[in-house]
């Protein structure tokens, strides 16, 4: 409190960018203990650079144990996806009774609306993603939804609503100076700022960063 009274009293930062400032560095930590890639604004030259200094400083940790493993990747899965506990726990109990769990997990959290609307590159993080949809912001098979949780299936079609495609938020997008890389099992028209689900999610190189084994083991104590 004092900090930000003096921060504040200085006229350096306005209340909302030191609520930011906060958030940034809260989610450094979480970054330092998960890994760089469970939120997009840990991975950049700044974060790698100060991770570097900081592990020379650091003393060797002791040995984890198994369940402290199992808790980091249930942790590092959970706020890569942006999801509650509850959220969490019903998707792994949903996998659980399919004959291949680790890739049914998968299958359900990359077919969320939220994290669709990510992938096709439509905002640059999935929680701005959450927003978006949950704003009204986007329609699925041509009618409006707000809900970022929504399951999609191969076929759907996601797009951003008429009234929204004017905001400055998609203009680099409609002219084709903002790209991302596109997984194989989607499409997306960046000129009408619309995608499809065209076939099943895969575990990509960067989603092997997490150990689902460790995460059903969590749960299934």
């Amino acid at each position: 409190m004092i900090l930000q009274f003096l921060i504040m009293g200085r006229g350096r930062r306005s209340q909302d960018e030191y609520s930011d400032m906060l958030k940034i560095k809260s989610k450094y930590k979480i970054c330092k203990r998960l890994g760089s890639s469970v939120f997009e604004q840990c991975q950049t030259q700044k974060f790698t650079l100060s991770e570097a200094r900081s592990s020379k400083m650091r003393r060797r940790r002791r040995n984890v144990s198994d369940y402290g493993k199992q808790l980091l990747e249930k942790q590092k899965l959970r706020f890569t996806y942006g999801l509650t506990e509850k959220q969490l726990t019903k998707y792994v109990n949903e996998a659980n009774n399919n004959p291949e769990p680790r890739l049914a997990l998968n299958k359900l959290l990359e077919l969320r609306l939220d994290n669709i609307i990510y992938r096709v590159g439509l905002t640059p993080t999935r929680r701005s993603a959450r927003q978006l949809a949950s704003h009204g912001h986007i329609t699925v098979n041509g009618k409006k939804t707000n809900v970022p949780s929504r399951q999609l299936k191969i076929g759907d079609a996601i797009a951003v609503r008429e009234g929204s495609k004017d905001s400055p938020l998609f203009a680099e997008i409609i002219k084709g100076e903002k790209t991302e890389a596109l997984p194989n099992w989607l499409v997306f028209d960046a000129k009408n700022l619309s995608g499809q689900v065209k076939g099943e999610p895969v575990i990509s190189v960067g989603d092997s960063l997490i150990d689902y084994s460790a995460v059903f083991e969590y749960y299934s104590r």
